[in-house]
């Protein structure tokens, strides 16, 4: 496994990270998701991703109890705060990072997280706020630093521009072969402010590891196939999509490599990316996966790579 500084904060992370979006919040049991965890740091992966929405606290008690018996220097720990967690308390208002940081620190059973995220932007709530707020959480060591997901550019740079607040160290957008915006200008702007990219989604969803044929229904066992996970896939299983996707077999097989390993690296290839995060229900996706740290793609694959796509990416 190699490992990548997260921005400025003199955290390295292992490439590949593991999420628990729509699997270890109900999506599989909890003896699989410990299996998939135990396989991360057998892997070297030292990166765990949750968020407090994630089956509304079940993800961040799941990970809690899995990863109560190691050692909280052995591996960096990321959670968020925005969604609804009841009828009353969502955003990024003062009292609600308060709230919810004591609330997911205890469903964690730890002091602090390495990572606090906010998992949206606030419309509702200033964001001389919210940065104030934060900035405390991170003063009182309930976290050590903090980053953003999908927030808008613009709002990024206001927030850069405001005295006194502590740097964001992070942007979690979604990014892949398929779904390509945060190239436009987020990674730019990024890059320039030391902020790192951690990204959610490499694989699509699923559907570039190249298990979906345009042919034939879902195979039971997979997400699209899952009542509970399979809520955000249905734009990426168009017949046209499937078959671009179809197009990278032979790249991947030309480069000895899988299809989900050939995604990652392709994420991978950028520099400002410092992890993919991956979701994985069983551990042999872990190890997987997790091979596709240090692969480097050459000019002739890339170019594959974007021919093949060229109809369907969005960017």
């Amino acid at each position: 496994m190699n490992y990548r500084q997260l921005g400025s904060s003199g955290i390295e992370v292992s490439e590949i990270s593991l999420g628990s979006w729509l699997t270890y919040s109900g999506g599989v049991s909890r003896e699989q998701a410990k299996a998939c965890v135990d396989a991360a740091f057998e892997e070297g992966i030292n990166f765990i991703d949750t968020a407090n929405v994630y089956g509304r606290g079940a993800s961040e008690e799941a990970l809690g109890e899995i990863l109560a018996g190691r050692d909280r220097s052995s591996y960096v720990l990321a959670t968020k705060v925005y969604f609804p967690m009841s009828d009353a308390d969502r955003g990024l208002s003062a009292a609600q990072i308060h709230k919810q940081i004591d609330a997911s620190l205890k469903r964690l059973q730890t002091d602090y997280v390495d990572l606090y995220q906010c998992h949206r932007y606030d419309d509702e709530t200033p964001l001389e706020e919210t940065m104030q707020a934060l900035t405390e959480v991170v003063a009182s060591g309930k976290a050590r630093h903090i980053g953003f997901s999908e927030w808008p550019v613009e709002r990024v740079r206001e927030s850069l521009d405001l005295p006194g607040v502590t740097r964001w160290v992070s942007s979690q957008p979604q990014y892949s072969m398929l779904w390509r915006r945060p190239e436009a200008e987020l990674i730019d702007l990024c890059e320039r402010e030391n902020i790192s990219q951690v990204v959610w989604s490499p694989l699509g969803q699923g559907v570039l590891t190249g298990k979906y044929s345009p042919e034939e229904p879902p195979p039971p066992d997979s997400r699209a196939a899952s009542e509970s996970m399979s809520g955000f896939i249905g734009r990426l299983m168009q017949s046209d999509v499937l078959e671009a996707v179809e197009r990278l077999r032979p790249i991947a097989e030309s480069a000895g490599l899988t299809m989900a390993q050939l995604a990652l690296a392709w994420v991978l290839r950028q520099p400002n990316v410092a992890c993919a995060i991956i979701g994985a229900s069983r551990p042999e996706q872990v190890r997987e996966n997790a091979a596709a740290s240090g692969v480097t793609l050459s000019d002739e694959e890339l170019a594959g790579i974007d021919a093949a796509l060229q109809d369907v990416f969005v960017r």
